[in-house]
């Protein structure tokens, strides 16, 4: 794995994001780190540097991701919440800028309550899935257009799909699946380590894989 990289991060503060910051400056890769609340700015590291801004602004976007050679996205709805259509939005602005800087590589994560075509989903999942879309129709309808338009991209993109996040230092075995989520849980610092594997594995390149802890 290429390490002189520069990772562009986006969600990098939020509940999995802190945990992916770690282990990249633990890994010695360089980050610039999207922020939209700038009080939430890490401690200073050399490894970082951050871009204030919002990722539905597409001259931030163009900014954070100039000099990086990919990116990596955790975004959730944040505190305060953004609109629920910010995961379309945010993928449409990092899609573009990407092929205005020429980088191939696209790593984004996803609730487990995405469709995809390959997909056997167990009973337990589907239940999950029917239960986001009732629930959260907005935003599940919103993530289910994201990937729509991951496929349609000429970029190099997976889509990590995820169970519960359990924030913790702790790591264990994962099940990874491009059909069903294999299990009810996931630990931050497990995907965080699977999201930096997929910088340098091309397996799930134009996938969206189900990772889990067993």
């Amino acid at each position: 794995m290429n390490t002189s990289y520069k990772i562009a991060v986006i969600g990098g503060t939020g509940k999995s994001g802190k945990y992916l910051v770690k282990q990249l400056l633990a890994k010695g890769f360089q980050i610039k780190l999207l922020l939209r609340n700038p009080e939430k700015s890490p401690a200073k590291n050399p490894l970082i540097e951050t871009i204030e801004g919002n990722i539905n602004h597409y001259t931030t976007v163009y900014n954070l991701l100039e000099g990086c050679q990919a990116v990596i996205s955790t975004l959730g709805l944040g505190i305060p919440a953004s609109e629920p259509t910010i995961f379309s939005q945010s993928s449409t602005n990092i899609i573009k800028a990407m092929n205005e800087h020429k980088i191939k590589r696209y790593i984004v994560t996803t609730g487990l309550n995405v469709d995809t075509p390959s997909d056997k989903k167990s009973p337990k999942t589907a239940f999950g899935t029917e239960w986001m879309k009732k629930n959260f129709p907005i935003s599940t309808t919103d993530k289910q257009l994201e990937f729509e338009i991951l496929t349609k991209s000429n970029i190099d993109w997976t889509l990590v799909r995820l169970p519960l996040i359990e924030q913790t230092d702790e790591t264990g075995e994962v099940n990874i699946s491009v059909e069903d989520c294999l299990g009810d849980k996931i630990s931050a610092t497990d995907l965080a380590n699977f999201l930096i594997q997929q910088l340098s594995d091309e397996n799930y390149i134009k996938k969206a894989p189900f990772i889990a802890n067993i």
